[in-house]
């Protein structure tokens, strides 16, 4: 039995924030000697395209790869598929490969201590240089598409 509520508004969750860890030089890939103007295009996001990286260049199992992109599992799982699609679809069809837009933050040399609450750049330190504490996070050096507030991510 189906029960429909008069004036439900129900709103899909928003997409979550999935970091990345770097985006690429190169933004299209194409096969040679054809005009990209000519070809079609096969568009793979930011996070489609780390999701390959992870699990395929890095060789991470799935759950390893999912917490590096701040995701679930089954959502990794999502991406990873998607990605694969349009890769095969764009190689086996001879098609130009355009890497851009998504729901992402690049993970950058700003850090956050989680003691403190104080923020500064250089990922490198193991330290929080105003408590000493090393409960650190590298936080977001660019986004798009995500609910969080770039000012968050810089040194106060």
């Amino acid at each position: 039995m189906l029960i429909i509520f008069e004036g439900d508004t129900h709103m899909p969750r928003p997409v979550k924030c999935r970091r990345i860890e770097l985006q690429p030089d190169v933004e299209l890939f194409k096969p040679r000697g054809i005009p990209a103007t000519m070809l079609e295009e096969v568009v793979l996001s930011f996070e489609e395209l780390e999701a390959v990286r992870l699990k395929d260049l890095e060789g991470l199992d799935q759950a390893a790869a999912a917490i590096r992109m701040d995701v679930s599992r089954p959502t990794f799982q999502r991406i990873l598929h998607s990605s694969r699609i349009k890769i095969s679809d764009a190689l086996v069809n001879g098609k130009a490969i355009r890497i851009e837009g998504g729901n992402y933050a690049v993970i950058g040399d700003i850090c956050r201590c989680r003691m403190c609450g104080h923020r500064w750049k250089n990922g490198k330190t193991i330290f929080c240089p105003a408590c000493a504490g090393r409960d650190i996070e590298r936080c977001a050096s660019k986004q798009r598409g995500c609910s969080f507030d770039a000012q968050e991510h810089t040194q106060d």
